[in-house]
């Protein structure tokens, strides 16, 4: 196992057993709330991440509309903006460790409307993918629309003040853009297969300079990511099995994990999972943590790493997968 693999994979503790994992998780005092949304009922939010000031458009009609397939991402949920600090900042491990670079290719389950993930993290790599079902694609793409203007890497520190306003910074129209290289598309992780999704990438950018690079020297074209992240998308039973599939399938693109591998440190490099969740119902939990395991190693992520947003006792969890190679 190549070095910056074996430093990523200290950041957490290896989970073996679903059953204890859940005990241990949901035995701790979790705190009370709402199921996890941050105001259903406003059509818009302020979210301010990292110094940088997004306006969120929202949609409380849909989410409480019969619609068939469910309406849970019409809404901002409160994990959302936590996870897009952690995931985007600079001291997170990934960026430490470089498994997150300027040249990434990242992907998305469930982004829902808010497009806050990929509004965070964006600007930073080389191009990112949001999935959903097709009701969040109108709301998806206002929202990067609404907040091209953000230009994240240039934005105040957090903490700092001028003039007694808050320390947010947002451009004037006409500043430079930061999600030109955000793509959208529907995934069906009952039907549809994730093998395709790179090619989306190139049908929204003409193949131009927003599509990621290509080898003209290896053998195979790389179809898979550099990093598969998921947000609050664990809270029915039903959906485990076709969603831990689809994240076996998206990290089975790219080599599994091996832990003998003596590799160089950008070659046959696996797909790194991060499953954030907020803790429910620990039956559901147990539920995907035991199909996971089927199908991944996995590493709950310590408090140190985390920080005070997503450690123990926030009522949030984050999980490192890893595809096991298969027997």
């Amino acid at each position: 196992m190549n070095s910056h693999l074996a430093e990523l994979l200290a950041i957490g503790e290896e989970v073996t057993d679903p059953e204890e994992e859940a005990f241990l998780l949901f035995s701790q005092e979790i705190p009370t709330g709402n199921l996890g949304f941050i105001d259903s009922r406003a059509t818009s939010l302020d979210v301010t991440i990292r110094g940088n000031e997004y306006s969120i458009h929202q949609s409380p009609t849909l989410l409480s509309s019969s619609r068939a397939g469910g309406t849970t991402g019409a809404v901002l949920w409160k994990i959302t903006p936590l996870f897009a600090e952690w995931i985007s900042s600079p001291s997170n491990p990934l960026w430490i460790h470089s498994f997150l670079s300027s040249d990434s290719v990242v992907a998305e389950l469930g982004c829902g409307i808010s497009a806050l993930v990929a509004l965070a993290l964006a600007p930073t790599v080389q191009h990112y993918i949001g999935t959903d079902q097709e009701y969040v694609r109108r709301l998806f793409r206002a929202n990067l629309d609404a907040n091209a203007a953000v230009n994240a890497p240039s934005c105040k520190q957090k903490g700092t003040k001028s003039k007694g306003k808050s320390a947010t910074k947002k451009l004037q129209p006409g500043g430079n853009p930061t999600v030109a290289n955000v793509t959208f598309t529907t995934l069906d992780w009952e039907t549809d297969q994730p093998g395709l999704l790179k090619s989306c990438i190139e049908s929204e950018a003409g193949g131009g300079r927003d599509a990621p690079h290509r080898n003209d020297d290896d053998k195979e074209e790389d179809l898979g990511f550099d990093l598969l992240l998921s947000c609050d998308c664990i809270y029915n039973e039903a959906l485990v099995a076709p969603f831990v599939r689809t994240c076996s399938e998206i990290c089975r693109l790219r080599p599994a994990y091996e832990p003998s591998d003596e590799s160089e440190p950008h070659v046959g490099r696996p797909t790194v999972c991060i499953i954030a969740q907020q803790q429910r119902a620990p039956d559901v939990f147990e539920t995907w943590l035991r199909e996971t395991l089927r199908e991944f190693r996995v590493w709950r992520l310590s408090d140190e790493v985390l920080g005070d947003g997503l450690k123990s006792g926030t009522g949030y969890l984050v999980h490192l997968l890893l595809a096991r190679e298969k027997s």
